[in-house]
């Protein structure tokens, strides 16, 4: 049978409706974060890709002018490597800087509203 007093019925309803959309929102947070988490990566991945490429093509272009081959392609390689690895950690510092800075703001509103209950 059912609750004879709708007031009851429209209370019940609400906390159901605000129930799905807090999970809805949660799932939602979950996506953007997930996402967010792939750029990173695919920064970190071009950033590395291209300081190669930029080491390589300087390289290769200085052993056509100089006829060095291959000696000058290897160094400025190895120099391109190690540039995209540096701006590779440099990109971690950021995002972990920025992730600290996050979580430090959640946990001051968290301390902030349990204070203030």
């Amino acid at each position: 049978m059912s609750d004879p007093d709708p007031k009851r019925q429209m209370d019940a309803l609400e906390a159901k409706i605000a129930a799905a959309k807090a999970a809805r929102e949660s799932d939602r947070a979950h996506q953007e974060e997930h996402y967010s988490q792939a750029n990173i990566a695919w920064r970190m991945v071009t950033e590395m890709v291209a300081g190669l490429g930029i080491g390589f093509g300087i390289g290769y272009g200085l052993d056509m002018v100089l006829g060095t081959a291959p000696w000058l392609m290897v160094l400025f390689t190895l120099l391109g490597v190690a540039a995209g690895i540096n701006v590779m950690l440099r990109t971690a510092k950021e995002v972990q800087k920025t992730q600290a800075a996050a979580t430090a703001t959640d946990e001051k509103r968290e301390r902030d509203g349990d204070g203030s209950s």
